[in-house]
């Protein structure tokens, strides 16, 4: 018994050892604007959805929100704009998810159909405005100013300039989303399927004009798993650690319809204004939770 104790107390020390000298090498590698080390949101992977066959789908239907960046609500998917005031390990959506796909992390297509898939290099000239021709004077490797020994003024060259894409542009996201309800559980379900974005891209006339991005396949289990690694401010726990993943899987976003699947693919703004499309977006609102009651109705 005598040996057993001694070699518990032995075991007990060298894990105390092991664990103050991890505390050590921790306090080392952190984060000047924290005290303790934050590895609870990195290298996380994505929890699956669970698996539905096409037999227990006895309902769907598919219809597309926008979400205002402009309203209070929504704004933790906007700021930062800056990736360099992001000291509190927060990312804006947007920039989250053009950074990715431009490095190849994720796919991105050109419609919500998601039959063309864009290679990254393709994707982000898609992104960025249109490119323009500009007479400017001719300098030499140096930077130097080149003059025809003819006229006696400085030559003149035409060059092509290229745009980049201006993310502080992006105030509307595009998500597309499948109800359905499955028969397994009697429950009425919700799976959103893509997302894009509305910015504004220049034109060769130098006009800025609304443009819509590409779609990325939030279904996708890299673009979850990017996504569940990428942290959204708490304006009630700046600790809780609320990924983006969890914000659209818990559907906490103010978001408003503004298509339904219909025989000709029409948007609302396409045969409503004002508030008549406001009160059809309600009226399709309230049809799709009315489905669910009404099973239980006999």
């Amino acid at each position: 018994m005598k040996k057993v104790l001694i070699s518990l107390l032995a075991t007990m020390a060298c894990f105390s050892a092991a664990n103050a000298q991890s505390i050590i090498d921790a306090d080392d590698q952190r984060n000047p604007n924290d005290f303790y080390v934050k590895v609870s949101s990195t290298g996380k992977k994505a929890m699956p959805y669970p698996a539905v066959r096409e037999s227990d789908v006895v309902w769907e239907m598919v219809v597309w929100r926008d979400i205002d960046l402009n309203e209070k609500f929504n704004q933790f998917f906007y700021y930062p704009v800056d990736d360099e005031k992001d000291t509190q390990g927060r990312v804006n959506l947007v920039n989250l998810l053009v950074k990715a796909v431009e490095n190849g992390e994720i796919p991105a297509f050109e419609t919500d159909d998601m039959v063309k898939e864009f290679d990254p290099a393709e994707a982000m000239r898609q992104l960025a405005g249109e490119a323009y021709t500009k007479e400017v004077e001719a300098t030499d490797e140096q930077g130097n100013q080149i003059w025809d020994d003819e006229t006696g003024e400085a030559l003149m060259v035409t060059k092509t300039f290229t745009r980049s894409f201006k993310k502080e542009s992006a105030k509307k996201l595009h998500i597309k989303e499948k109800w359905y309800i499955d028969k397994q559980d009697s429950r009425q379900k919700v799976r959103i399927l893509a997302l894009s974005f509305d910015y504004l891209k220049e034109n060769v006339n130098n006009e800025e004009v609304p443009a819509i991005s590409f779609w990325i396949p939030m279904d996708d289990m890299r673009v979850r798993d990017l996504l569940v690694n990428a942290n959204a401010y708490d304006e009630n726990n700046d600790v809780r650690g609320r990924s983006y993943d969890d914000i659209f899987i818990q559907r906490y976003f103010d978001s408003y319809i503004v298509r339904e699947s219909n025989t000709q693919s029409r948007k609302l703004e396409d045969y409503l204004t004002g508030e008549d499309a406001i009160l059809q977006s309600q009226i399709i609102e309230d049809k799709i939770f009315d489905i669910e009651s009404d099973m239980w109705e006999y």
